[in-house]
């Protein structure tokens, strides 16, 4: 994965080509300040939003004073932390947002909070207002990463381009999950495609399984083969109830990408993929096309993990050593401790 691949795969760099075949929206240039503010892991505290100040509390035990926003009691300490405000930027969000008929779907050049909308009071990444777009952008370890770390496991030296940050507001739209699929392009190839909510079982794609992958290919031949600026990359679809298929957006060929049902080895390698095509002859020249087959193989879904603290998985996944032997430290001292309390109860108990 090449570092222009993940440039060209950025909202405002293919929405000009492809605007009619996908959804309306609105790109917005994203102010340094929004950035510092996305970024900072200070108290949360979400700005634009009627409760913008938080309040916190704590035994005092000097008789000093302070001045600034810390006020003084004789028995607590009360600290009041204000949001940064953006009137003009939110002047034009909201101007956006009423444009796009009052609901929209924020993402930012590559990303969307997928992995922040149980934080919302709606458990929906549906958003009317700046303060709903920031209690998700600041929950959200996919827009972290894209502010961060945009060119995680590109395999070229060159230096990183420069990146205009910008919030892609988008049109709500109720896409039912069932409807959604991964393709992969390869050599502008379509060479799989995979069910996108591979963690529920939709009994409509088994029974028009010809006719999705069909209908797919034909949109990827008529609208997207030679005409993305790579020839390798990943695209997300939407099939709606009548057949039509529209783009939903772009991402790199590359394990930055999600694979789903497929593996990038797999991927990666002609024969393999080609070895565990289905024997259905009318899909023999297409793309390998996987989905889930029934109630017994669903999964959870993988975003469930973001709602534990990070502490936590990183202890369960041993990804973290050093919390790994602080926990295991703290697990031989209170057993240590527990001998030694029984080793006492013991002795007072003996004649």
């Amino acid at each position: 994965m090449k570092k222009e691949q993940v440039v060209n795969c950025q909202f405002s760099v293919w929405y000009p080509l492809f605007k009619k075949h996908t959804i309306k929206s609105l790109i917005l240039p994203l102010p340094q300040n929004v950035i510092e503010y996305l970024l900072d892991d200070g108290t949360l505290v979400v700005s634009g939003s009627s409760e913008n100040s938080y309040q916190r509390s704590q035994i005092n035990n000097s008789d000093s004073e302070d001045e600034g926003d810390v006020q003084w009691s004789d028995d607590e300490t009360t600290t009041v932390v204000t949001a940064p405000e953006f009137p003009e930027f939110n002047s034009k969000v909201q101007e956006a947002i009423n444009s796009l008929d009052g609901c929209v779907f924020p993402k930012l050049n590559w990303s969307a909070p997928r992995d922040a909308n149980w934080i919302a009071l709606n458990s929906s990444l549906q958003c009317q207002s700046l303060s709903d777009i920031f209690l998700l952008f600041k929950s959200s370890d996919f827009i972290t990463h894209d502010l961060t770390q945009p060119f995680h496991q590109c395999n070229d030296d060159s230096p990183d381009p420069v990146i205009n940050y910008e919030l892609v507001l988008r049109k709500w739209s109720e896409l039912i999950p069932g409807g959604e699929f991964r393709c992969f392009v390869k050599e502008n190839k379509l060479i799989g495609i995979s069910q996108r909510d591979y963690t529920q079982y939709y009994q409509h794609i088994s029974k028009q399984e010809t006719s999705i992958s069909s209908s797919i290919l034909q949109f990827f031949k008529d609208t997207i083969q030679h005409q993305f600026p790579d020839e390798d990359f990943v695209l997300d679809v939407y099939r709606d109830s009548v057949g039509r298929v529209w783009l939903i957006d772009f991402n790199p060929f590359g394990e930055v990408t999600d694979s789903l049902l497929f593996t990038w080895e797999e991927l990666m390698s002609e024969n393999k993929l080609a070895a565990s095509y289905t024997d259905d002859t009318t899909l023999q020249d297409g793309p390998a096309f996987r989905y889930t087959t029934s109630e017994v193989t669903v999964q959870p879904s993988p975003c469930l993990s973001y709602r534990i603290p990070r502490d936590f998985l990183d202890l369960s996944t041993g990804e973290d050593a050093y919390k790994l032997m602080d926990f295991l430290k703290l697990q031989k001292g209170q057993q240590e401790a527990e001998d030694s309390e029984e080793d006492t109860e013991s002795a007072v108990n003996t004649p």
